[in-house]
C-alpha cells in the first residue's frame, strides 16, 4: 500500500447537478491532422477532427482551453516502442508512395508519415508541459490512432502507437517510475499491451468488448516477466453499458492503483464503445464518458498531482463523437455532470 493522503470523493450526484473545480487543460487539435488520407468512405477519416473542432468550440470554456503546438516525433523515441524493421516498413511505404501499410489494415497517403510524426510528437509536446506544470492535463486530438500499432506491425488504422511511446518517454526523458495507461476503446488495444506487456514500471488497464477485432484482451493478459500482473483486460459483452465501465474502473482499477501508486496518467480515449457507433456493439451514452473521465481524474489527483494526457483513438459517429469529446473534455477541465442510476 503507499502512502498517499486524499480527499474523499463524494458519492453520485444527481443528474441536473453540476460540479466545477478550475484546471488548466491544454488541447492539441492542428489542421495538419487531417493530412492523412484514409481514402473514401473509411470510417477512420479526417473529417472526425472537424466534428470534434466544432463540438469544442461550442463549450462555454472553449477559451481557456491551452493550444499545444505538436512537433515531430522523431525516430529515437519511436524507436523505444517499435523495431528498426517496423519502421524502416513504413519509411519504404512513404518512398514507394504506397495506399496501405504492408503490415495491416491501415491506410496510407504521401502524407501519413508525416502526420503519425506529429501524433507521437504532439503527445510527447504534451507531456512534457504537463510535467513542467504549464498545464494540468491534455486532450490529443491526433491521427492516425495508435493502440493497435505493435512493436513490428501497423494495423487496425495505426501507424505508431502514441500512448505507448508516451509511456517509455515520461520513463526516460522525466525518470517517472510508475504509469498508468488506461484503453477504454471498443476495440483492445493490442499494440499497446504488446509493446509494454514487459515493462513492470507501467501498469495497463484496457476495458473493450469481448469477441471482437483484434480478437486479444483476454483476462489471462496480465503482463509478462518483470511486468506479470500489471496489466488488467476487462472485456465486455456486447450490449454492456456505463455499469459494466464503472464497475470495472471501481471495483478492479482503483484498487491496483492502491498498490501502484501512478506517476502519471495516459488514456487511449476511444470513443466507439459508443451506442451509436456501428463499429462496436457496447452501449455507453456521450455523458458517461465525463463519468469515466472523472473517476480517473480522481485517481490522477489521489496519486499525481492530476497528471493526465488524453489521445485519440477511435471514435466514428459524427454526433457521438462531438458530443462525447465535449463532456471529456469538460471533465479534463474540471465541470462534471454525474448522473443518478
Amino acid at each position: 500500500m503507499c502512502s498517499v493522503i486524499c480527499i474523499a470523493v463524494d458519492g453520485v450526484v444527481l443528474a441536473d447537478e453540476v460540479t466545477s473545480s478550475h484546471r488548466r487543460t491544454g488541447l492539441l487539435l492542428d489542421e495538419r491532422y487531417r493530412n492523412h488520407d484514409t481514402g473514401p468512405d473509411h470510417p477512420e477519416r479526417p473529417e472526425r477532427l472537424d466534428v470534434i473542432a466544432t463540438g469544442l468550440r461550442a463549450l462555454d470554456t472553449y477559451d481557456e482551453l491551452v493550444p499545444i503546438v505538436p512537433r515531430l516525433g522523431d525516430d529515437r523515441w519511436i524507436l523505444k516502442a517499435h523495431s528498426s524493421k517496423y519502421l524502416d516498413t513504413v519509411k519504404r511505404a512513404h518512398e514507394k508512395g504506397m495506399n496501405r501499410l504492408p503490415t495491416g489494415d491501415t491506410p496510407f497517403s504521401p502524407k501519413s508519415l508525416e502526420t503519425a510524426r506529429l501524433a507521437v510528437g504532439g503527445v510527447l509536446e504534451a507531456c512534457d508541459k504537463v510535467m513542467a506544470k504549464e498545464i494540468d492535463n491534455a486532450f490529443c486530438v491526433v491521427r492516425p490512432p495508435g493502440h493497435h500499432a505493435t512493436r513490428d506491425e501497423g494495423m487496425g488504422f495505426c501507424v505508431f502507437g502514441n500512448v505507448a511511446i508516451a509511456a517509455k518517454y515520461l520513463q526516460e526523458k522525466h525518470g517517472l517510475e510508475r504509469i498508468l495507461v488506461v484503453d477504454w476503446d471498443v476495440h483492445h488495444g493490442n499494440g499497446t499491451y504488446d509493446i509494454l506487456k514487459e515493462d513492470p514500471k507501467v501498469f495497463q488497464f484496457h476495458l473493450q468488448q469481448q469477441g471482437i477485432y483484434p480478437g486479444t484482451g483476454m483476462v489471462t493478459e496480465i503482463g509478462e516477466r518483470e511486468a506479470k500482473g500489471n496489466t488488467i483486460n476487462v472485456p465486455v459483452p456486447q450490449g454492456a453499458g456505463r455499469d459494466a465501465f464503472v464497475q470495472a474502473f471501481n471495483e478492479q482499477l482503483a484498487p491496483a492503483m492502491e498498490k501502484f501508486c501512478p506517476q502519471f496518467v495516459l488514456i487511449s480515449a476511444g470513443f466507439d464503445a459508443h451506442e451509436k457507433d456501428l463499429l462496436g456493439g457496447l452501449r455507453l451514452r456521450s455523458e458517461d464518458y465525463g463519468e469515466l473521465t472523472q473517476l480517473l481524474i480522481d485517481i490522477a489527483h489521489k496519486y499525481c498531482a492530476g497528471r493526465v494526457v488524453s489521445a485519440l483513438e477511435g471514435g466514428y459517429h459524427t454526433e457521438a463523437l462531438s458530443e462525447s469529446v465535449q463532456y471529456h473534455v469538460n471533465a479534463l477541465q474540471g465541470i462534471t455532470t454525474r448522473t443518478k442510476k
